[in-house]
């Protein structure tokens, strides 16, 4: 069979390291891909946004399976096109996908169908959202959104009324990410640890992936703005299984069966991004894909043969999929350029991954890269994911810094404190 992935990140590198690993694949493209996954796939010039020549290019190849990594298709509409051709594809359809593609849009639903999230009020302008800062309904911090997509940087807490008021104007008047400012999202502020619950979802049958924490804010001690991951670890360790049940019974389990009732049957992987809060797991906020890097270290512990549970959500017949995942813990440090997440430097060279060629347990996902002359070098802000395993988390956590510093690029960034609280707290609970 030959698969056709969507995407250039590190999520898609990591697809088709998995994908590659198929006995029932002989062909794997990319589109457009990077320098990483080029050694594995067959890079394609076709844009992400690119929906109907992407469909073109399925069709004309006969490719058995499309599988898209980023939101951005989805929320375009790439599985109604090529559902419409009858070509198999692994992505929600453009009205499941406005579950992430819109944050008022996914607060009202959540709302509708009783799914524990914070408070939250939707300005559709900037005098609205003045007036919401001014009244501060939910006290401060407050935590104000961008409605479309922002690239994993579209939220900002706001300390006070003064912040919250030139954060409102830059998202709504700078358009500090263009149109996905139209309208904001201002909620209340959760205290607490944050949890990304990721599912397989066939529109009815729902199969949960391990646990992940992802490290959103760009500086140690979660400091900084937030970016679209700095590193994940996995299991997440302040999960327990009462949390997991209470998880499935009030989020992932009524989001699935809200969306089927309001005509939006999800057929892809349902990413709750969780706050577990004193008062229990709360929602902030819904994404219609795999995150990333919480992609590099669930596909790293996925035991089981991923094409069979890709097809099966595609195909709407999940039911008799199993997975099996490894005993093993993973972390990914993510790697980034110098200025990220705000003025990036690019075109680096970078050196050392011969280094790690070959090192078992050990894989790096390339992000943002690209081979000019002979060299490979930085094309954006998040450029590799070294993830690793290891027989706990602290051993898969020292073995992806050991990786990392193997690594080297002028300007060259990334957290020294990734699985640090979850380590802590497996401490705390062995002192006791």
């Amino acid at each position: 069979m030959k698969v056709l992935v969507v995407g250039n990140g590190g999520r898609e590198h990591a697809l088709v390291w998995k994908i590659r690993q198929s006995p029932l694949v002989k062909e794997v493209y990319c589109a457009p891909g990077n320098a990483g996954i080029a050694q594995l796939a067959t890079c394609l010039p076709i844009e992400t946004s690119d929906i109907v020549e992407l469909a073109d290019f399925a069709q004309d190849a006969r490719v058995g399976l499309t599988v898209v990594g980023p939101e951005l298709p989805m929320v375009l509409g790439i599985a109604d096109e090529f559902s419409r051709r009858g070509l198999p594809i692994f992505s929600p359809t453009r009205g499941a996908a406005e579950i992430e593609g819109s944050k008022a849009f996914s607060r009202e639903f959540m709302s509708r169908h009783k799914v524990p999230s914070p408070r939250y009020e939707v300005c559709n302008s900037l005098d609205e959202a003045l007036a919401c800062c001014a009244r501060a309904p939910f006290g401060f911090p407050v935590v104000l959104k961008a409605d479309g997509l922002a690239g994993g940087k579209g939220a900002v807490v706001a300390k006070d009324q003064a912040e919250a008021e030139a954060t409102a104007r830059a998202l709504m008047t700078d358009k500090r990410f263009g149109s996905a400012t139209a309208k904001i999202v201002i909620e209340e502020f959760l205290p607490g640890e944050e949890v990304s619950f990721l599912v397989f979802s066939d529109g009815k049958t729902v199969l949960p992936m391990v646990s992940v924490q992802d490290h959103k804010r760009v500086g140690d001690g979660d400091t900084g703005p937030n970016t679209g991951g700095m590193g994940a670890v996995s299991p997440a360790t302040h999960l327990t299984l009462d949390a997991h049940k209470q998880v499935m019974a009030e989020v992932i389990l009524p989001t699935i069966a809200g969306l089927e009732k309001e005509g939006r049957r999800f057929q892809g992987v349902l990413y709750a991004g969780l706050m577990i809060t004193d008062k229990g797991p709360k929602v902030l906020e819904f994404n219609a894909r795999f995150g990333d890097p919480e992609a590099q270290v669930i596909l790293a512990r996925l035991k089981s043969d991923v094409v069979p549970v890709l097809q099966g959500v595609a195909a709407g017949q999940l039911k008799d999929v199993k997975l099996e995942w490894a005993k093993e813990a993973c972390a990914c440090v993510v790697v980034t350029a110098a200025g990220y997440p705000e003025a990036v430097q690019t075109g680096q060279e970078i050196r050392g991954l011969e280094d790690l060629a070959g090192q078992a347990d050990v894989a790096v996902f390339h992000a943002a890269t690209a081979l000019r002359d002979g060299k490979l070098v930085t094309v954006g802000g998040r450029v590799l994911g070294v993830t690793a395993l290891g027989a706990s988390l602290p051993a898969a956590v020292q073995r992806a810094y050991e990786a990392t510093a193997k690594v080297a690029f002028d300007g060259m960034t990334y957290r020294k404190d990734i699985g640090g609280r979850a380590i802590a707290r497996l401490g705390a609970a062995a002192a006791k």
